[in-house]
């Protein structure tokens, strides 16, 4: 695989969880019981991750790179999917991964975003 740094950079995020989906053969990054992000394969067996982003911007990042698609097997206006092998910069996968995880984060009630940003803190 291409991004070697993925599942710790993933797991790095406060409050990050992950477990495998048996039924979709594919790995779950989680919030709070919420997934931010899955990685798995396409038809193919091409690896892939999908990822939330505001639509706006997953729109752009299809439109500048084809190795971005809508989100495969997910709502195709908020999530989007990252071919591994392809040749998206390590930054443009950070950043995606930093969008999709605050979104999910200040999705989730305020006592759990407080609850976790003390974590972090200690």
């Amino acid at each position: 695989m291409k991004y070697e740094w993925l599942d710790a950079y993933c797991l790095s995020k406060i409050g990050a969880e992950k477990d495998f989906k048996e039924e979709w053969q594919a790995t779950r990054y989680m919030l709070g019981g919420k997934m931010f992000a899955l990685r798995g394969g396409d038809k193919e067996g091409k690896q892939i991750i999908t990822l939330k982003l505001e639509p706006p911007h997953g729109q752009f990042l299809r439109q500048q790179y084809k190795d971005i698609i809508a989100g495969y097997y997910m709502n195709k206006d908020h999530w989007n999917s990252l071919y591994l092998e392809g040749e998206v910069p390590d930054e443009v996968l950070k950043d995606m991964i930093d969008r999709s995880y605050h979104l999910i984060f200040k999705a989730l009630p305020k006592k759990v975003q407080m609850d976790l940003n003390q974590q972090h803190k200690n």
